[in-house]
């Protein structure tokens, strides 16, 4: 299995290889890098594709000891991750947490990145009311582990559409085991992500070509959050999805992949139109 050791962490890690400009995966909290396998497949014949586990998620090993893995830290090992494997400028795309990394990259390290899609995802810090909701899961997790608490994160992740589906079942039954299979120990990583510092005031910096996309029935980043972001990101483009919860990527696949797809053809259009003018202003 390939690994990269970066900071003290064994970081776990797939990549397709090929010719095509390189795509960053980045999942969201309590997941892994097979939550990005529809979009992988679709994109993998045109684009390099790269997915990796965060520290302490997956099969990505947790720094020694007891202490929070910070967003900080998270962020730093995508920089690292993408020095190591030689991607810059690379597409980078996240999901929920995965976003909150995004941001930081586009706005701290914007030579890093060709563009960045941002699913289901915030600038902002938790407000007071839900933090101190996420503290008890976190709190009841570090103790229990998710099982106690795996239907209230079901009725957080998914809309009430994907809920409500009978044809789903099986689906949903599926999610539930992968989310009950993460160890005690993800608190670390679920204390780093309700705590994280707001970076809103980091969103001016964005040049980089940005997709906003957001489910109508997302309980977590409602979509007034991502109509935040499309305001505050120059140039962004936002996308909002019918029937779809904060998990959009696994509700709505398809519809996901033909907003990423569409997004990343116009950003490499855009750029070989770029890089012709200055051919022929050379």
């Amino acid at each position: 299995m390939p690994y990269l050791s970066i900071r003290g962490a064994r970081l776990y890690y797939e990549d397709t290889g090929g010719s095509g400009e390189p795509v960053l995966f980045s999942h969201g909290l309590l997941w892994d890098s097979r939550l990005f396998h529809r979009q992988v497949e679709a994109l993998r014949g045109h684009y390099r594709c790269i997915v990796y586990d965060h520290r302490g998620q997956g099969q990505s090993e947790p720094p020694p000891g007891d202490s929070v893995i910070d967003l900080r830290t998270v962020y730093e090992d995508a920089v690292a991750v993408i020095q190591a494997l030689g991607l810059a400028p690379c597409h980078f795309v996240g999901q929920s947490m995965g976003g909150f990394v995004g941001l930081r990259l586009a706005a701290r390290h914007p030579e890093l990145l060709r563009s960045l899609a941002l699913l289901d995802s915030s600038a902002a810090a938790e407000l007071p009311l839900t933090l101190a909701r996420y503290r008890v899961l976190t709190t009841l997790t570090h103790w229990l582990g998710l099982r106690p608490v795996v239907d209230r994160i079901m009725s957080l992740y998914f809309g009430r559409t994907f809920m409500r589906d009978p044809e789903r079942s099986a689906e949903r039954a599926l999610l539930r085991r992968q989310l009950v299979a993460n160890p005690r120990a993800v608190w670390r990583a679920m204390q780093g992500v309700i705590h994280r510092r707001s970076v809103e005031g980091e969103l001016h910096r964005i040049q980089t070509p940005t997709l906003v996309l957001v489910g109508e029935e997302d309980a977590v980043t409602v979509p007034e959050v991502s109509e935040r972001l499309h305001q505050r990101i120059r140039g962004a483009r936002l996308k909002r999805l019918r029937c779809g919860g904060h998990m959009c990527i696994l509700e709505q696949p398809q519809a996901v992949n033909v907003a990423l797809g569409d997004f990343l053809e116009e950003v490499e259009r855009t750029s070989l139109q770029e890089d012709g003018l200055q051919c022929a202003s050379g």
